[in-house]
């Protein structure tokens, strides 16, 4: 670690077993974190719903209907039966059974995502907007305490800005994380490397894009700031980025919950409740 970082706190003490055990994570950014996953998951079921009702995305500032970037839908399959299939460009992929054609009550029903997937469940595409837009304010306040809170307190830069000796050994840290090899002792007080890039892409990018690409897809907020269309090139590219910026961040919380599994889950668990976090055996 650099001589001028300091580790993400400095509380530290022992438990009854001798596990050492350091304060890892505050009470603002471990309600931030749990927040947002209840949050993410209610944009992400109503975004469904959203899409449902036009499953289809485009580049530009019209929708291209004989041409669309992505479509997912179903049609007639041999003998007649349906198929649910996704076109990528010119590719088409069969889908049947998860994407395009779904089985409820006992019949088949034409929808890019299945019920079970989607806020509300039925097709409603009213009631999935207005919880998706509720929604969107809350991940919107909630980001805006976060980063606050990081910035006034120095956590932000301590937890997504990689130290030199970071920066240098990525390789290592790309092997270590191949190998499920996860850091013990005084490197477990930090963040290493790839995490801190990844939350930083996350909460600097990622999320912003998603954001300004929902708010370019409204007439009102087009109206008050014209530059939101020709920052994506067109209302329909801005869909396709709120897409594709969803599709981005839901990996990442694939990968993200994968790691915190196979890294120890009971460790890291009780690390985002209560903030104390093991680091390993204390010395003798």
């Amino acid at each position: 670690m650099d001589a001028t970082t300091p580790a993400l706190d400095t509380r530290e003490t022992v438990a009854p077993d001798g596990r050492r055990l350091i304060y890892r994570h505050p009470l603002v950014i471990r309600l931030a974190h749990w927040i947002n996953a209840a949050v993410l998951l209610v944009l992400l079921m109503s975004g469904l719903q959203i899409f449902n009702a036009h499953p289809a995305l485009y580049w530009g500032a019209v929708s291209t209907f004989d041409d669309p970037a992505l479509a997912i839908t179903s049609e007639a399959g041999r003998g007649g039966t349906n198929r649910g299939v996704v076109y990528l460009g010119a590719t088409k992929f069969d889908t049947t059974g998860w994407l395009g054609l779904s089985k409820e009550a006992g019949s088949e029903i034409d929808r890019a995502f299945p019920s079970w997937a989607t806020l509300p469940a039925g097709q409603d595409l009213a009631t999935g907007r207005r919880w998706h837009f509720l929604f969107a304010w809350f991940l919107v306040l909630n980001g805006a305490v976060y980063l606050a809170y990081g910035l006034a307190s120095g956590q932000l830069r301590r937890r997504l800005i990689p130290d030199g000796d970071q920066i240098r050994d990525f390789g290592g840290s790309v092997k270590e994380h191949l190998l499920l090899r996860f850091p013990e002792g005084e490197e477990a007080k930090r963040y290493n490397v790839i995490q801190k890039l990844t939350y930083l892409a996350v909460v600097l990018v990622l999320l912003p894009a998603m954001v300004l690409a929902g708010l370019a897809m409204s007439p009102g907020m087009d109206a008050a700031w014209p530059w939101l269309i020709d920052l994506f090139g067109g209302r329909q590219s801005a869909r396709t980025v709120h897409f594709i910026a969803a599709g981005l961040l839901v990996l990442f919380v694939i990968v993200h919950v994968v790691l915190v599994l196979v890294s120890g889950v009971v460790n890291n668990l009780r690390g985002m409740i209560t903030g104390w976090f093991s680091i390993g055996k204390a010395p003798r």
